[in-house]
């Protein structure tokens, strides 16, 4: 399925582009506007209007990183704004955000996707015998254990998207 995109620019960066989620998520293959760092909600809604999309993804292009409590509450305003209007939202949330985040509101909504991201490089490279280990922060913190799961089998064909399915944008004004 190709996505079709549009691009608003400011200060010659990328801030909102449409197509399909082609992530394997809830919102998998649902026309979504994809949103580049904290924006003003009412082009957003201006734009999810104008492309009738069905799935708001925040946080596109890695831009989820905020650093200062200011920060913070930018996004999680702008999140739940459109929670709060029954909007089905995701978040593209790095490793090191995950600690923090849940100290917030969004997780609360069940329109909520959070997407955590956590980067492992050269991931064919790892043997059959290599597993994911979902932790907590140190022993019996804030999880009741551990969860361990083979690399191997997170990595099945259904749940992968090839990089050249994030390639058909288009920018929209």
């Amino acid at each position: 399925m190709k996505r079709v995109y549009e691009y608003i620019e400011k200060d010659g960066n990328v801030n909102f582009f449409i197509g399909r989620e082609v992530e394997k998520t809830p919102a998998y293959s649902m026309n979504t506007l994809f949103v580049v760092g904290v924006q003003d909600p009412d082009v957003i809604n201006r734009l999810a209007s104008k492309w009738q999309v069905e799935h708001i993804f925040f946080g596109a292009n890695h831009s989820f990183n905020p650093e200062s409590p200011e920060e913070w509450d930018k996004w999680e305003q702008m999140i739940e704004h459109f929670l709060k209007t029954n909007w089905l939202c995701s978040l593209d949330i790095p490793f090191h955000a995950i600690a923090t985040f849940n100290e917030g509101p969004l997780c609360e909504y069940n329109n909520f996707i959070p997407q955590l991201r956590i980067p492992v490089p050269y991931v064919k490279l790892w043997n059959y015998n290599t597993m994911l280990k979902i932790d907590d922060e140190s022993f019996n913190t804030s999880n009741p254990g551990v969860w361990c799961h083979r690399l191997h089998d997170l990595m099945e064909s259904s749940k992968f998207t090839n990089w050249k399915e994030y390639s058909q944008d288009k920018i929209v004004k």
